[in-house]
Formats: C-alpha cells, sequence, structure tokens
C-alpha cells in the first residue's frame, strides 16, 4: 500500500483516483469543488482534503489531472499548494495536458525543492479512464519514472517514458495532431458517403477492416450517423490542446497546416453552440454546411 494523493476528479482523474483506491492504496484526494471529492469518497473510500497542499501532506506521490496550465500551477504553488505539502523525495505525477513550458517550470521548481516532477498526459479519454486502459506519455527523470510506472499502471493500457522533462507533453501534442487530421478524414468521408447515397455504416464496415481502419473510425462512426456526440473528449478542450500545438509548432519551426484549418473547424462547431460536443462533431459541422 502506497500513500497518494490525486488532485483534479473531472470526467478522467475522478475515475483514476479510484483505480488507486480499489489497487488498495490509501489515497486522499483534492477537488476544487468539495462536494465532488465528497462524491469520490462516499463512492470509493478514501479521504478528501480542503487544498492540495493538506492531501499532499505525507504521500509518496501525488497525482494531478486538471484544466490548463493555471491551473496546474494553482495545485503545485503557493502557501496552499501541494509543492508547500509533499515530504522531500516525493513525486509528483502531473496528467494534465499543458504545455512544455510550465511543465519544464514546474520541474525546476520541484527539484529546487527536493521534489520530483513527472509530465504524464494521457490519452484514451473517458472510456479509458474508467477501464483503466489510457495510454500514458512521460517525460520527466528516469528515476523518478522508474518508481511512478507501477503506480500508473494502475489505470494504463500501456505507459511510457519519451524523453526529459517535457517530452511526455510534446508527444501528447503529436497525440492531439493526428486525432485532428483523422477525425476530420473520418467526417468527409462519412459526409461524402451520405451525400453519395450510400449506406455510411456498410461503407464503415468495409473500409475499416483495409487501411483506412483506425481507432477513430472504429468507435465514433455509429455516434456520428446517429448524430450522437457527448461520448468523448469536449471540442473546447480540443481546442485549448490544438492551441498549444500551434503555439509550440511556432517555437519549434514545425509546419501544422492541417491541424491549424481543424483548429477553425472546431471554431465553427463551437459556434454551434457545440463547445461541450465530442471531438466527432467535426462530422455536424459538414452536414450543416450542406444545409
Amino acid at each position: 500500500m502506497t500513500k497518494l494523493a490525486f488532485l483534479g476528479l473531472g470526467v478522467m482523474g475522478f475515475p483514476m483516483a479510484g483505480h488507486l483506491q480499489a489497487a488498495g492504496h490509501d489515497v486522499c484526494v483534492y477537488n476544487r469543488s468539495p462536494a465532488k471529492a465528497e462524491d469520490w469518497v462516499s463512492k470509493h473510500g478514501g479521504r478528501s482534503a480542503p487544498t492540495p497542499r493538506d492531501a499532499a501532506s505525507g504521500a509518496d506521490f501525488v497525482m494531478a489531472c486538471v484544466g490548463n496550465d493555471d491551473d496546474l500551477r494553482s495545485v503545485c504553488l503557493g502557501p496552499d499548494g501541494a509543492f508547500a505539502g509533499m515530504k522531500e523525495g516525493a513525486i509528483f505525477v502531473d496528467h494534465t495536458t499543458v504545455s512544455a513550458k510550465v511543465t519544464e517550470e514546474l520541474y525546476g521548481k520541484a527539484r529546487d525543492g527536493g521534489l520530483s516532477f513527472v509530465d504524464a498526459p494521457i490519452s484514451g479519454g473517458q472510456a479509458g479512464a474508467e477501464n483503466g486502459q489510457l495510454s500514458i506519455m512521460c517525460g520527466g527523470d528516469q528515476a523518478a519514472y522508474d518508481a511512478a510506472e507501477p503506480v500508473m499502471n494502475t489505470y494504463a493500457k500501456l505507459c511510457r517514458r519519451i524523453g526529459v522533462s517535457g517530452a511526455g507533453q510534446m508527444t501528447k501534442m503529436c497525440n492531439q495532431i493526428a486525432i485532428a487530421g483523422l477525425v476530420q478524414g473520418l467526417s468527409e468521408a462519412l459526409h461524402f458517403a451520405e451525400e453519395a447515397g450510400l449506406d455510411g455504416r456498410s461503407v464503415v464496415e468495409v473500409i475499416s477492416q483495409g487501411a483506412a481502419g483506425s481507432w477513430q473510425m472504429s468507435n465514433r462512426y455509429e455516434t456520428m450517423l446517429d448524430d450522437a456526440f457527448e461520448h468523448g473528449f469536449a471540442v473546447d478542450w480540443m481546442r485549448k490542446d490544438l492551441g498549444i500545438c500551434l503555439a509550440t509548432a511556432e517555437e519549434t519551426g514545425a509546419s501544422l497546416p492541417v491541424t491549424a484549418l481543424v483548429d477553425q473547424f472546431y471554431k465553427d462547431v463551437q459556434n454551434m453552440g457545440g463547445g461541450r460536443w465530442d471531438t466527432s462533431s467535426l462530422f455536424k459541422r459538414l452536414r450543416k454546411v450542406k444545409g
């Protein structure tokens, strides 16, 4: 049994923390809205704390899954932040998708305080979190990763260290770049099939078994055709992530023309009122364009 803290109980963090408690760890949770933390304790046991510092006090590992750069700073830094409560040698594992810049900043502050910091963004969506089947891409010192990996494996299908601090976040950017193009391509294929008078389900049955097949195709085509977009990662969050990708591309000199275009398509979806729809709602945008 390991003493753990988990900060952030959204659609991903809530079940992830639950897996840790179910595995026999001693888990203390923190959430910005205390009612969510109380709900988690009523479902899973464990304890809740009023501040990140209190949750992190005495913990061997502190895991976080919050919203953005500012949210992450707020749970790490300051008199009530986790870093102020963590014991020397403890390891902070960040599952949030944030910029590599804030990761490097917090890695440095953690190191200066005798702590370790692993950036460990996740992919797999709400279903992956609930089923303990997440893909976790990590950056940070090898020793810290080696210590944290068995804990992360509680909710991981695959967990890998890619490189130094920030490498996990850079890899997550690659993930989001790939998803953006895949979802737009799938949306256009289904739209084309409809306009050509074909049955979309029959089309996907055939093409999914060939070179066009993908996770997005297998897991999202039916809900897309059913005009149901409440099954995954929200457009608002995708735009946040793509903004990080595009800003980082400016810094590194990478060219992301398709990503930039799809980001604008997601802006169209937001303007349709679909900020909380899942990312496959690019298909709904094409149906609206037709109309």
